[in-house]
């Protein structure tokens, strides 16, 4: 589908030609296959497989209120006591990292408080790490392996 700047696995594709699916192992069951989708899903993969971040304690599509307004996370982390760690954006490899993105992220941080923040679109991968004492954040230059964090 889209050359990635990410490790190439045996996705499982399914659906038909016009409505093509993929399986997401985090929500156990096909969802339509989009761009963004398919960045998401190589993500994932390199997170658990090359990373070692625990399958059982990452969700996809993790829904967020304020007030009125519902929003969803690409992606969350938790730690081994259900407490989020990490929010991961993914968008198309069409679309550029821009600070637009990053205010989209920082909304869910509001809410969520992490300490680890990430964009990417399949070809690019921006990390931040949180630093709430100081009010600030540094980017990191690689994702860290789960160990580390």
């Amino acid at each position: 589908m889209y050359s990635l700047n990410l490790p190439s696995y045996p996705i499982k594709v399914s659906g038909t030609k016009t409505h093509p699916t993929v399986f997401d192992p985090l929500r156990s069951k096909y969802v339509a296959l989009t761009p963004e989708e398919w960045v998401r899903q190589h993500f994932v993969h390199f997170l658990i497989h090359h990373k070692g971040y625990p399958r059982l304690l990452m969700a996809n599509e993790v829904p967020l209120s304020i007030g009125d307004k519902h929003l969803r996370a690409d992606s969350v982390l938790y730690d081994s006591e259900l407490k989020p760690r990490m929010i991961i954006e993914y968008k198309a490899p069409s679309i550029a990292l821009s600070q637009k993105v990053f205010d989209q992220i920082t909304v869910y941080n509001m809410l969520l408080h992490v300490d680890y923040l990430i964009v990417s679109n399949g070809r690019q991968h921006i990390c931040c790490k949180m630093d709430y004492q100081n009010n600030s954040y540094s980017f990191l230059e690689d994702v860290p392996p789960y160990s580390e964090i």
